[in-house]
């Protein structure tokens, strides 16, 4: 029997990572929400600490407590077809990706979302939008295999190779990094669309990321959908990142530790929601913290 030997480094609150057992649960599951949603797919939590959710058959967005999963609101039933990602950033500024009408819709309030927006930018089969930190708006025009990156309305920069490529993110850099479902990798950006890094080792196991978030320690958590699973990634580890944990165990399925086609996620402290899209419901997974 092959023994893993475990060292615990905790410091000042860091997080306590086994490195080696890179296939351990990082997290524990929590509370599940009832099945109301229709294919809920990528979700954010907004200024107000409650959680936003793109539901794609719905094509609307559903507002949840994030305490106890219960739907509280919701926001433009039925306008935002085939609906994909929502990013709020710290002005309130709202962009949503809505794929059914190739346009990511710009609000400067959340609650006007499926409303006519402030602005919408063109873009094909739109899967992934942002709110950057910087002002900028960037868009995954799925379709087209393009990242774009936007000023208001104007279009400032673009990046190719994307095709079917899903999430746009930003990490605690102000770094962009795109979720590359079809080519089963994650590409880093500077802000001006300049790559910076791959991440495409197959110790990962890729099969279809699609969303992803970074925790308060610049971790990347991502949803990969076709292999059913959620990974834990140091993304500056050695050897080109480090995957530090998973959640799931690769077979569709109900219950802990079990996802069917995982889409979204988002990362509030030591808690993890997550759009288990195929169940049509929101799961949270937590890390107690004695």
């Amino acid at each position: 029997m092959r023994l893993l030997f475990i060292t615990l480094l905790v410091h000042l609150g860091a997080p306590i990572c086994a490195q080696d057992a890179n296939t351990t649960p990082f997290a524990a599951f929590d509370l599940a929400s009832a099945p109301v949603l229709n294919d809920p797919h990528d979700l954010e939590i907004g200024l107000d600490g409650r959680l936003y959710i793109a539901d794609k058959f719905g094509a609307r967005i559903v507002v949840m407590d994030p305490d106890t999963l219960e739907v509280v609101d919701v926001l433009g039933e039925g306008a935002l077809p085939g609906v994909h990602d929502i990013s709020i950033n710290a002005l309130g500024t709202t962009v949503i990706a809505v794929s059914g009408v190739s346009v990511v819709a710009v609000y400067t309030d959340v609650a006007n979302a499926g409303t006519q927006p402030d602005l919408a930018l063109s873009a094909p089969r739109a899967e992934g939008a942002l709110a950057h930190s910087n002002g900028r708006i960037y868009a995954m025009a799925s379709g087209a295999g393009m990242l774009a990156a936007f000023e208001g309305g104007t279009l400032i920069a673009t990046a190719g190779g994307h095709g079917g490529a899903h999430d746009v993110a930003e990490d605690l850099d102000g770094n962009v990094w795109v979720a590359d479902n079809a080519a089963r990798r994650l590409v880093q950006y500077t802000p001006d669309l300049e790559r910076l890094k791959v991440l495409d080792h197959a110790k990962f196991g890729f099969v279809g990321p699609r969303y992803l978030d970074f925790d308060d320690y610049g971790r990347l958590v991502v949803a990969d959908q076709d292999a059913h699973r959620i990974l834990l990634i140091d993304p500056d580890g050695h050897d080109g990142g480090t995957l530090l944990g998973v959640l799931g165990d690769g077979q569709p399925g109900l219950g802990a530790n079990k996802f069917d086609d995982p889409e979204g996620v988002v990362v509030s402290g030591s808690r993890y929601y997550i759009s288990d899209s195929d169940n049509n419901r929101i799961v949270r997974y937590s890390v107690v913290l004695n």
